[in-house]
């Protein structure tokens, strides 16, 4: 995806999350990050900025970066939050988007960090939402991302990030197709014994696949990433289960 599409998601995404949260106010309960309320939502997202920000100028194969702790405060919360949410956009614009830098796995860029940052900041504007609305764990919120922006991030995920972690001693074997048509994409996913998942293009034979996980991008960008969907999974649910994260 183009890197001026990420960068006004980005901008966009940021700008919601803000106003949701400090409607929401700093101790509402965030029903789909169990056990965090507002405030805790804002320290996590500052400090995913300022880690991302520090990972643009280090080397690939640095390890995870520390970052400060956020204040306790709200209001100093807030004002934290905006500090490295601007810090973040002046380095994404200034450094070289396609030099190598620390990522999770080799072949990351500031280019694979912006669309991270806008991702992170897509789906906790979505919690911020849910927070201000008074919406339980289970309810589906009525806000609907732009489907260009939720297929990508639902390539990032499935590409990305699922993959990571230690499968070495994984079990788990077969296939996944995750299809999302008002986008014109679907992907899919194989387990393989002791192996990351590994995800592409689906081709003809996907749907053969042992589950499948279909909607809207919107509903299938909230369900990989574990938030409530009304994405419909058929099969083997356990397997397509393997794929939400947090």
């Amino acid at each position: 995806m183009a890197s001026e599409f990420l960068q006004h998601a980005f901008h966009d995404q940021a700008v919601a999350f803000r106003s949701a949260a400090l409607q929401a106010g700093p101790n509402t309960e965030v029903s789909t990050c169990p056990g965090w309320d507002v405030r805790q939502l804002v320290q996590h997202l500052a400090q995913a900025y300022a880690r991302i920000e520090r990972s643009l100028h280090l080397e690939p194969g640095s390890p995870r970066p520390e970052v400060p702790r956020p204040p306790a405060d709200f209001d100093d919360v807030l004002t934290w939050w905006d500090e490295r949410l601007a810090e973040l956009r002046h380095s994404l614009s200034t450094v070289d988007p396609d030099r190598p830098v620390r990522w999770f796995h080799p072949g990351g860029t500031p280019r694979t960090w912006l669309r991270r940052a806008a991702h992170e900041t897509a789906i906790h504007r979505l919690d911020a939402e849910h927070a201000l609305a008074g919406l339980g764990p289970d309810h589906v919120h009525e806000l609907i991302f732009d489907p260009e922006l939720a297929a990508d991030g639902i390539d990032e995920f499935l590409v990305s990030l699922l993959p990571l972690g230690d499968w070495s001693e994984s079990e788990i074997e077969g296939e996944v197709l995750v299809h999302a048509p008002d986008a014109g994409r679907a992907w899919l996913v194989e387990f393989r014994p002791g192996e990351p998942p590994q995800a592409g293009p689906a081709s003809g034979t996907a749907l053969e696949a042992d589950a499948t996980i279909a909607g809207t991008a919107d509903a299938v960008y909230r369900r990989v990433w574990g938030r409530p969907s009304t994405a419909v999974v058929t099969g083997d649910t356990a397997l397509a289960d393997l794929i939400a994260g947090r």
